[in-house]
């Protein structure tokens, strides 16, 4: 497709939630290439061989072998997948670049925290914000895995408020150099890293500074012990201390004052590179957890045949489906910004930036729904294996505390909910985005006459699209009413935004799911996406549940008398069903098929 046709069907961030989107303008993982399917199967390969085989060596905290696997994908080209080619890398598109990170990622915590320390926050700073020199002179090694990065942002005192930190950079007096102090903490690859970029504050600037720092203990530089954690113990974590240590004023990062910037940008990537990262060790939890039920004889059957497993099962194999449609979605709108902003002549790194910066909503979106499934998948994998699902001696238990640190990498849940709904406003604002128009149609819509008429739901996904759309005008509904009340001070209102934030977050996953089983049973048949067809429903129908609680939430927390009335009244007409779904049905056809292929078979 030319970029000017992609122009026309690409939604701007956060437009899905006023513009319908055709399914045939989705991306989703049945679209990928010949040349990306080999990479995932490179991938997996990799990671069966050198990775799952040798779980057990994670949990030991062997971080030498941490760092011996990390040289091994840097070997076969896994650690270059974003990295330009004329710095050593593969050059290949966004899409690419966050299946390999998907795939890379499900067999250990550990690992997949190395992978994406090192190719994200500790690589992509400089292929983004460095000079060419800075670029030639690091990123190849980088990229090869010669060398391997780290990043040094959070600090004692500042954990959330990235901009508060104390580490300070002092000018040398013949200005060749800066000698920065301080300390950075919960720094991942500190052990086994050649660099660093280090975030800094020059004198009383109102911003920090990046910088590239090598790691040389010569140089002022000192480590903490490792961090005893709850999960990724083959993670090196340790803390950094700088002491007067000099840094040429030429590694200095992008501008003075600009490293808030270039921090803030490395986590809306770090936010969807972190949900890709959650998928496979889905896949793998289901997998393994199928393998067990078939397996285990209790009461003289497999423990699959009982309802109260397929039940778990078919949850969390929906939950994987839908994040996988909803991150793939985003991935490919990315990727396609990106190619229409280097069309219109932005460089390599001004186009990525603000490919991914235009949907930074969509990647909190994801980085909240995708941790949270992978938590609830891994505990629900502990509950299908029982008691031995507690025992170290089953990956279950591992898995389980690997998972709970996604929820506060790349800026906490609560922090990315609350943004998701503040960008949302902000885009508002400014006239990127028109959410008033729409909401004020809601309004009318509220004190009109419904139409009592029976639609033709005879088409496939016709009543639940159609749901999607009025879940939309109930974000609209609260979100409207709420800003309306309380203005530029609806920030200070974290449990309303946090509410809100929901309700926007199950309307991109629910849509997203819909249209990619929509775009599949269009071209393979309904009969194909037979399974797929009843995790779209089964997934809508629990996201129907979580905005009704949601609004209700909202709507009595900030409205009163005949406002909140009509406002419930209008809840409840924009979340019913014509036809329920029968949601036993669909979770013992989803369990069922998954049973029968014994693991995630989608893929």
């Amino acid at each position: 497709m030319s970029t000017e046709n992609i122009k026309k069907t690409i939604l701007r961030g956060g437009q899905f939630l006023v513009k319908e989107t055709n399914c045939d303008d989705v991306f989703t993982p049945e679209d990928f290439s010949e040349e990306q399917r080999m990479m995932r199967d490179s991938a997996k390969e990799f990671v069966d061989r050198e990775l799952w085989a040798h779980w057990e060596r994670f949990e030991n905290k062997d971080y030498a072998f941490t760092e011996e696997c990390m040289r091994k994908a840097g070997e076969l080209g896994l650690l270059g997948v974003a990295v330009p080619e004329a710095y050593g890398g593969l050059g290949m598109g966004f899409v690419s670049t966050m299946l390999v990170c998907d795939y890379i990622s499900g067999a250990t915590g550990s690992f997949s925290t190395a992978f994406g320390a090192h190719t994200g926050i500790g690589t992509m700073p400089i292929t983004l914000y460095g000079n060419e020199e800075q670029k030639n002179k690091y990123v190849p090694k980088l990229a090869s895995g010669e060398w391997f990065g780290a990043y040094c942002l959070t600090e004692p005192g500042a954990g959330s408020d990235a901009n508060s930190g104390k580490t300070k950079a002092v000018l040398s007096e013949d200005g060749k150099h800066y000698s920065i102090s301080g300390q950075k903490m919960w720094i991942s690859n500190a052990g086994f890293c050649n660099l660093f970029i280090v975030f800094a504050r020059i004198e009383d600037d109102k911003n920090i500074t990046g910088f590239i720092v090598e790691n040389d203990p010569s140089n002022g530089i000192s480590l903490g012990d490792e961090e005893k954690k709850l999960g990724i113990h083959s993670s090196s974590t340790r803390q950094v201390f700088f002491s007067d240590t000099k840094v040429p004023v030429e590694n200095m990062l992008s501008e003075r004052g600009n490293g808030f910037k270039i921090a803030m940008n490395a986590l809306n990537v770090g936010r969807i590179k972190l949900a890709a990262a959650c998928l496979d060790a889905q896949r793998r939890v289901i997998g393994e957890a199928t393998k067990y039920a078939n397996e285990r004889i209790q009461f003289k059957t497999p423990i699959m045949n009982f309802g109260a497993i397929k039940a778990k099962v078919a949850e969390m194999a929906t939950n994987t489906y839908a994040d996988e449609s909803a991150s793939y979605r985003a991935a490919k709108n990315i990727e396609d910004r990106i190619a229409i902003r280097q069309e219109e002549g932005n460089s390599h790194q001004e186009a990525e930036l603000k490919g991914v910066e235009e949907y930074a909503i969509e990647c909190s979106i994801l980085k909240v729904a995708v941790s949270e499934d992978v938590q609830n998948c891994t505990d629900e994998g502990v509950q299908i294996f029982g008691g031995m699902g507690f025992s170290a001696d089953t990956p279950m238990e591992s898995a389980w505390r690997d998972a709970r640190i996604s929820r506060i990498y790349e800026g906490t849940n609560e922090i990315n909910r609350m943004l998701a709904v503040g960008m949302l406003i902000k885009k508002a604002m400014k006239g990127h985005l028109d959410l008033l128009g729409p909401a004020m149609k809601v309004a009318d819509e509220l004190t009109g006459i419904p139409s009592f008429d029976t639609p033709d739901y005879s088409v496939l996904f016709s009543e639940e699209k159609e749901i999607i759309a009025k879940l939309k005008k109930v974000f609209l509904m609260v979100a409207g009413a709420a800003i309306q009340k309380y203005g530029p001070q609806i920030e200070e209102h974290q449990q309303l935004l946090m509410a809100a934030s929901d309700i926007l977050i199950e309307i991109y996953m629910a849509e997203s799911t819909i249209l990619r089983t929509e775009k599949n049973a269009k071209r393979f048949g309904e009969e194909a996406q037979e399974t797929q067809i009843a995790m779209s429903q089964l997934y809508l129908y629990n996201a129907v549940d979580i905005v009704i609680r949601k609004g209700k939430e909202g709507i009595v927390s900030f409205a009163e008398g005949d406002e909140q009335r009509m406002m419930l009244m209008g809840l409840k007409r924009f979340t019913k069903y014509a036809n329920q779904p029968n949601v036993v049905a669909l979770r013992t056809k989803i369990a069922d098929k998954i049973a029968q292929e014994n693991g995630y078979f989608i893929g």
